[in-house]
């Protein structure tokens, strides 16, 4: 990795971290967009075989920008750690991570990291489902991809009232952002899924904050066809670790007991009234109301547990801001 640097190499306030591979068309008028309430502009070039970096240092005179350069591509969640990185050596007070295809609003950085300036949050990303109006001009594909994957994320983070997960203009505080395990996190696409998993275990608030969902002629690297099933497989290994450590590992209580043992009940009540099925076939014997009932009844009471234990979760979200107590 090489730097090369326009701007001063230090001071707090917002840094914004600029993910770029193949972004020439848009970077320069992204930049020129940021406003003034920004400290420092950190642009990040992936290997770029454009030299986007390049483009930045030869094009760009805004003092607040400096350009770091990948010798070998890290993928978008990887150049957004460096970024991250360089942000908190540099003093940042708040990270804002914003992708140079000008498909995120600039104007809506002041917005986005409100909730953080205001001690409501540690984390804050964008939310393109708020507005219903906006949607109409979201391909449908992305849509319903979008669907599925915001419910995956929810169990596999537990923050069960933030969607969108896929959504890459988030904001972070420095101090949070620090506490990060960042050699364990994804540095693909499932970035900001990983971010929210990594987040929750950290016991940080995260929330949504509305944003206008944009698609002109800009170019997506993200295919939600191409990574749907990719992205399903990796929320179910989250959501096993999320459950581990925080019901079992850190703490256990009742919700913990009602997990176990519905999961239990389910599953004996499904496979003892498979087996029972298959004999009353095998043998053309009516299964008796008795054999009916033992194996209905495991499964209406551990699927009310785990109901019992889903409720829980949702109602178990970070509440206090982490960043406060640091």
């Amino acid at each position: 990795m090489s730097t090369g640097a326009q701007g001063p190499e230090s001071g707090g306030g917002i840094a914004v971290v600029i993910p770029c591979y193949r972004e020439t068309a848009h970077i320069l008028d992204v930049i020129e967009r940021i406003g003034p309430g920004v400290a420092q502009v950190i642009v990040v070039d992936d290997a770029c075989p454009d030299g986007t970096g390049d483009l930045v240092e030869r094009d760009c005179t805004d003092p607040r920008v400096r350009v770091i350069r990948h010798i070998a591509n890290k993928g978008v969640g990887g150049a957004t750690l460096t970024g991250y990185q360089a942000a908190i050596a540099a003093g940042a007070e708040i990270i804002v991570k914003l992708d140079g295809d000008g498909q995120m609003d600039p104007d809506l950085i002041p917005v986005l990291v409100a909730p953080i300036q205001r001690g409501q949050a540690d984390y804050a990303k964008g939310n393109r489902f708020f507005q219903l109006d906006d949607i109409a001009g979201m391909p449908t594909v992305r849509v319903l991809g979008n669907l599925g994957l915001s419910f995956a994320s929810k169990l596999s983070s537990g923050y069960w009232d933030v969607f969108d997960p896929t959504n890459g203009f988030t904001a972070i505080h420095a101090k949070v952002a620090a506490l990060l395990p960042f050699a364990k996190i994804s540095t693909g696409f499932f970035f900001e899924s990983d971010m929210l998993f990594r987040l929750n275990i950290t016991r940080a608030v995260a929330v949504d904050v509305p944003m206008q969902a944009k698609y002109g002629g800009e170019h997506s690297s993200l295919r939600i066809r191409r990574v749907f099933l990719e992205f399903l497989g990796r929320h179910l290994v989250n959501t096993g670790k999320r459950i581990f450590y925080s019901y079992f590992l850190r703490d256990f209580n009742f919700a913990s007991i009602e997990l176990v043992l519905g999961t239990l009940l389910v599953a004996f009540g499904i496979l003892f009234g498979l087996i029972r099925w298959a004999d009353s076939m095998g043998s053309g014997v009516p299964a008796t109301a008795g054999t009916v009932i033992l194996a209905a009844l495991p499964v209406i009471i551990g699927t009310q547990m785990l109901l019992g234990f889903l409720n829980h979760d949702s109602r178990n979200m970070p509440r206090n801001p982490l960043h406060l107590w640091l």
